[in-house]
């Protein structure tokens, strides 16, 4: 008799699938169908399938694609201004054009004042007149004296409070052209929020306006051999008190902003085999309370203003205990400014080993490491950092002697 469980498979397509479909209703009605029997796996076939509301993870549900097969397209977006005030923790929404809108999409309700977690990404659940319910309620007051908007704008793939769930060889294409901008705390690719364990594995996501992958307040999340690229703001977000992650073997390149942005409170966490090059601020940055963090052969090359960056914080805050081994930090920045590693605030007890800081031949990078006026200690082993154009090191603090072991060897 075999020891081993199966577990429940579904399959879902445009046609010759258990369940047939080429949109986020089609995807949902599977996902959901599994979560009912306790789990198991949605198996998404080849084709291309419109979102017009986040599909929605459930707990102990696999959604696995075909790779660049299996593609979930962000549908164009529209934008309305309210006309009534939104109320923090009121239920529905009143927009001044109704086109576009309807029970069972997927909105963003913001204004001027209420950036970060203040956005609220709910489905519109019913309708009348130019008035919608909506399925959360209003995190912050939208004033229509502030620009309060609504926007079918939302996560392509979302997971709140679930466990269990796995993401696996799909393609995400963001429409960045058509949607506005929806902030990377409240909306990515791929979105998680309070969703611990989650794997996501093997995945593109390309062209959102936002950024790429965010999971916030998720313990424990692994992302690998994933693709973040031409998305607007950041590339791979974890953040806000997201604990030991793990982000290996994969490329955020080409992203409006920041290649890998630890937000706030990121801690123990490994970063491996990453290519984040060629975005348009920093291969990598750190800052808030982003402490105790590992960082492995990682390529942070051609990057438009530092390679890395500690932000700047103030000392109970900053990013400190870092360890960075073996990386590749290449070509980054313009102009005179520009550098490899960029440490501000009061940030201390970095640890740097063996990483290649500096130019392949004609590049552009300046400096190789500028430490500021306020960090605490640094420590510099056998690290290669010929090559750059101006200087190797740009040490800005007073009295620095003792907080800068330097050994080329």
């Amino acid at each position: 008799m075999s020891s081993k469980r199966s577990t429940p498979t579904v399959t879902v397509g445009p046609a010759d699938a258990d369940i047939t479909g080429n949109d986020n209703r089609a995807l949902q009605a599977a996902v959901d169908y599994i979560a009912g029997l306790g789990g198991g796996t949605v198996e998404i076939g080849p084709g291309t399938y419109t979102m017009r509301d986040s599909l929605h993870l459930r707990n102990r549900v696999t959604v696995r694609g075909q790779g660049p097969e299996s593609v979930l397209f962000k549908a164009d977006a529209v934008e309305s201004p309210l006309t009534l005030d939104g109320d923090y923790g009121e239920e529905q929404i009143t927009v001044a054009d109704t086109a576009g809108f309807a029970p069972g999409v997927g909105v963003s309700v913001t204004d001027d004042n209420s950036g970060g977690f203040h956005t609220v990404v709910c489905t519109l659940i019913w309708a009348d007149g130019n008035t919608f319910g909506a399925s959360k309620p209003m995190l912050g007051d939208y004033l229509v004296s502030r620009n309060a908007r609504a926007a079918t704008t939302f996560p392509v793939i979302s997971g709140y409070n679930v466990e269990g769930a796995v993401i696996e060889n799909l393609t995400i294409q963001g429409n960045k052209e058509n949607n506005p901008y929806l902030n990377g705390c409240r909306g990515a690719g791929i979105f998680l929020y309070r969703s611990h364990g989650t794997r996501i594995i093997g995945c593109t996501i390309e062209d959102y306006n936002g950024d790429g992958i965010s999971f916030q307040q998720s313990n424990d999340v692994s992302v690998e051999g994933c693709v973040c690229s031409g998305n607007t703001h950041l590339g791979l977000h974890p953040g806000s008190g997201s604990g030991s992650p793990a982000i290996r073997n994969c490329r955020s390149t080409g992203n409006g902003r920041i290649g890998l942005f630890l937000c706030w409170r990121v801690k123990n966490g490994i970063f491996e085999n990453n290519r984040l090059n060629d975005n348009g601020e920093s291969g990598i940055s750190i800052g808030h309370k982003d402490t105790d963090n590992t960082f492995l052969n990682n390529e942070a090359n051609g990057n438009g203003s530092e390679g890395v960056l500690f932000r700047d914080e103030s000392e109970p805050m900053a990013g400190h205990r870092n360890t960075f081994e073996r990386n590749e930090i290449l070509d980054n920045g313009e102009g005179s400014d520009g550098c490899g590693i960029r440490i501000l605030g009061e940030t201390r007890d970095l640890t740097f080993v063996n990483n290649r800081i500096g130019n392949s031949p004609d590049g552009r990078q300046k400096i190789g490491i500028v430490i500021g006026e306020k960090s605490g200690r640094i420590e510099l082993r056998e690290n290669d950092l010929s090559g750059n154009v101006d200087r190797e090191i740009e040490d800005r603090r007073e009295g620095n002697k003792n907080r800068t072991r330097i050994n080329y060897d």
